[in-house]
């Protein structure tokens, strides 16, 4: 049976992120530095080190909470009854992707897992959100003939998709929402 953690041992975790992500709203995720949050926690290197594997383990526990979130307050919304209605309960979500191109990079890369064990907090948020559009799918008001678990993955592929493009040159200036309105107007909406 595997012992909990010690109290201290979850404070330390807890101060190491409190001050990342003290960081992180100065500097944003990519001018994050473990050195930075070291000096703000007032532990060693090493002590950061016996907590997150590197820099990237610490920024895919907060980029997972902030997902987690934005998740939360989706969940609370009705269902959508139309694609702008859709793209508005997506919107926040849609707009942390596409902060800027470090986290997008970083949000994709750690998106999914090889195996089971590396499963961590952002691929299990694209997870969640997968279900959540699952649920609004099942409601009926789009299209009927495709499973709603195949409409969800859909959805994310073509939020992905529009937001690539918008660090792409050739697409930058295209508008994200009105390419992604797009995209899933003919997505989810069968030819009458």
């Amino acid at each position: 049976m595997p012992r909990r953690p010690q109290q201290r041992t979850l404070e330390t975790r807890a101060n190491l992120l409190a001050c990342a992500r003290a960081s992180v709203l100065k500097v944003g995720y990519a001018g994050l530095r473990v050195d930075d949050v070291v000096t703000r926690a007032g532990v060693a290197k090493g002590t950061f080190f016996a907590h997150f594997k590197d820099k990237d383990g610490i920024l895919e526990c907060l980029v997972g909470d902030e997902m987690d979130r934005l998740l939360a307050e989706m969940e609370r919304l009705p269902p959508p009854t139309s694609v702008a209605d859709l793209a508005d309960c997506i919107w926040p979500f849609l707009l942390f992707l596409r902060q800027d191109r470090y986290t997008f990079d970083f949000i994709i890369r750690h998106s999914g897992a090889t195996a089971s064990d590396q499963i961590g907090p952002i691929a299990q948020a694209f997870h969640r959100h997968a279900a959540i559009s699952r649920v609004w799918m099942d409601q009926g008001r789009f299209r009927v003939d495709v499973p709603p678990a195949i409409l969800a993955h859909g959805i994310q592929a073509f939020m992905i998709h529009s937001v690539g493009l918008e660090f792409c040159a050739l697409h930058s200036g295209d508008g994200l929402r009105a390419r992604l309105c797009e995209y899933l107007e003919a997505w989810l909406n069968v030819p009458g």
